[in-house]
């Protein structure tokens, strides 16, 4: 019986082709078969690097149908790497589904490091590295797009996204209105010879592009909410209900009554003996 192969995750350039680590040229010369997201991408880094090797296509469209090919192929003990257009696959493209069908399926899976946008652009942004997360592509839908970002509107990290440049406008301008005018980063042609980055805010952000076509893939950088802004602003929402109505609403999600007389304390910057008696005030009354 032959062992299975090895899925190799091979992290590629997204612009300048020195990036490309030796480790990952190695593997591709070596493997079997090369899964790519676009072929047509991939043929050019690989006769660049004169190396001739099958592909395969591997894409969003097909995932499913050329998945279960690749684990066929990896269970026959064939070696594959899996590459993306660019950059790092598994990010914000359908590797990450693949990896899961390797793991079902007791498949060796090998990660190469290499390029991210997300973190290059990150690291160019000057706004804060401590804490980030990472949202990936907005919807398409516009309401799809505002709920995703209220939903996100209050957390204090640093938010990456990227953006395809038909919706950057229409995208900023939500921003604008869900997030505020905060500080953001946009990247461009990260590697390139026309490399840039754009700080500013993003009410700027939106008067350059409605004078300026947006031309290229971006990365946004955002800065997070101000703490101090999140904790008044709830305050405020707190505030509109009772306390006793609070308790209630933690309690009715199956949490115990003194467990619910902590989280309402929290909430409120108060002790326990303090939400205590407020309690028994507004029962009374």
């Amino acid at each position: 019986m032959n062992e299975k192969g090895t899925l190799y995750l091979c992290a590629t350039p997204i612009g300048n082709l020195e990036d490309i680590t030796l480790r990952a040229l190695r593997i591709l010369r070596e493997v079997d078969l090369i899964a790519a997201e676009d072929t047509r991408q991939t043929i050019k880094l690989l006769n660049h690097f004169e190396i001739n090797k099958p592909l395969t296509s591997y894409y969003e469209h097909n995932k499913v149908e050329k998945g279960k090919y690749i684990v066929e192929q990896l269970l026959q003990g064939k070696d594959i790497a899996l590459v993306s257009d660019a950059g790092t696959p598994g990010i914000s493209d359908p590797g990450e589904d693949l990896v899961k069908l390797c793991i079902q399926n007791g498949i060796t899976v090998s990660a190469l490091p290499g390029p991210v946008a997300a973190i290059t652009g990150l690291i160019l942004s000057g706004l804060s590295t401590g804490r980030f997360c990472f949202e990936g592509f907005l919807a398409v839908n516009k309401r799809n797009r505002r709920e995703h970002l209220e939903a996100i509107k209050n957390d204090t990290r640093t938010l990456i996204f990227y953006e395809a440049p038909h919706k950057l406008t229409n995208t900023l301008k939500d921003m604008l209105q869900i997030l505020g005018n905060r500080n953001i980063a946009i990247a461009r042609e990260l590697t390139k010879k026309f490399e840039e980055v754009i700080r500013c805010t993003i009410e700027e952000a939106i008067q350059k592009f409605e004078q300026n076509m947006p031309k290229g893939e971006f990365v946004l950088i955002i800065e997070g909410a101000n703490k101090q802004q999140v904790e008044e602003e709830k305050q405020r929402e707190w505030a509109e209900i009772s306390i006793y109505d609070h308790i209630n609403m933690y309690i009715s999600q199956g949490i115990d009554r003194k467990e619910a007389l902590k989280k309402v304390a929290k909430d409120r910057g108060l002790s326990k003996r303090e939400v205590y008696a407020l309690q028994l005030e507004n029962k009374e009354a």
